[in-house]
């Protein structure tokens, strides 16, 4: 299974052992327009697979289930195949949102944790969870209530290990001290560069894996997106706050710079993007796509070396062009713990 050898890195301590470049599934059913039909999407999974990807991201809120269940189908039908075995892949998944009606809530109570993992388990139908997210910090929960929730699912051989998402350095490390923590996963891109404030240097320190998540900035820093125009109506990006007028303008110029500088290094704009930010030890990247071009694209990145020198010129164009707007909406930022 691995037309792009590379040596595995760990994940945390957890004994697993991923690809740098995982893929992220959420796309290929939820908030990125029109969703690709399951057939395609498993085609996807699969080509991943034959170029070494062993890492598969995927979480309940991603069209509430309906995203872990092709998961759950892909790897199945790439096992049944003999393609792999199920010990071959790493597959992620998150806790941590909940329908309550008509409206989505964080939350990580005892009962709605169960609810979730005892469901994610079913829908993915691969035996065991590798990896279990808590998605966002629910403030009404303290973290150690939930890391011995949680832990009951490891001591069960449910779960293999767990991790946390957008969660804050102080929050970590409660919850490390409570149980190991093999995973930190938070946006981190050329565009979104707040984990070198402390995130990462906390998970180097605790022996945690840092995985970022957007390494592509939703697909901006790749150059594909020029106009506000070029997303879908129903794409959740039209209402983020850097995708919307002045600050989308203002930030082409960062994804025109970061492509003149990908021209001289003979690669595309995307692998630059995410060789810079595999460039940090202990991290790895879950880019999404719905599309095997984009996807032999993004694995072309671990042929990118970048030179000290190289990081030089990156950082000085991030210091003259920073990026433009939040990274979510008000409401949205108020779900990261910072």
């Amino acid at each position: 299974m691995a037309e792009n050898a590379r040596i595995l890195v760990p994940l945390g301590n957890s004994g697993l052992k991923i690809n740098p470049i995982g893929l992220g599934c959420m796309g290929m059913s939820a908030f990125y327009g029109k969703r690709p039909n399951d057939e395609d999407a498993i085609k996807v999974i699969h080509r991943a697979l034959d170029l070494g990807v062993n890492f598969f991201d995927t979480a309940y809120v991603y069209a509430w289930g309906i995203n872990e269940e092709l998961l759950g189908k892909a790897i199945k039908s790439a096992i049944a195949a003999g393609k792999i075995k199920r010990e071959d892949v790493v597959i992620a998944t998150k806790f941590g949102f909940v329908k309550k009606g008509d409206n989505t809530t964080i939350s990580s109570s005892p009962e709605d944790i169960r609810t979730v993992t005892d469901g994610s388990l079913q829908r993915l139908d691969l035996g065991y969870i590798d990896l279990m997210y808590q998605h966002r910090v629910d403030p009404n929960t303290p973290i150690e209530d939930v890391i011995h929730v949680m832990a009951e699912y490891v001591k069960q051989g449910k779960v293999k290990t767990l991790g946390l998402s957008e969660a804050s350095v102080e929050t970590l490390r409660k919850a490390h001290a409570v149980h190991p923590i093999a995973a930190l996963q938070t946006e981190y891109s050329l565009w979104s560069t707040e984990p070198e404030s402390g995130h990462l240097q906390a998970c180097r320190e605790l022996g945690v894996t840092f995985v970022a998540y957007s390494p592509l900035g939703r697909g901006f820093l790749t150059g594909a997106i020029t106009k506000p125009e070029d997303l879908e109506a129903n794409d959740w990006r039209c209402s983020n706050p850097r995708f919307q007028g002045e600050a989308f303008a203002k930030n082409l110029e960062l994804v025109k710079a970061i492509q003149d500088m990908a021209k001289q290094k003979g690669c595309t704009p995307g692998q630059l993007a995410l060789a810079w930010v595999l460039r940090k030890p202990d991290v790895v990247v879950i880019p999404g796509t719905t599309k095997i071009e984009n996807l032999e694209e993004n694995m072309g990145a671990l042929k990118v070396k970048l030179t000290d020198e190289d990081n030089a010129v990156i950082k000085k164009i991030l210091d003259q062009l920073p990026v433009e707007g939040t990274r979510y909406t008000p409401a949205g930022m108020k779900g990261v713990n910072l």
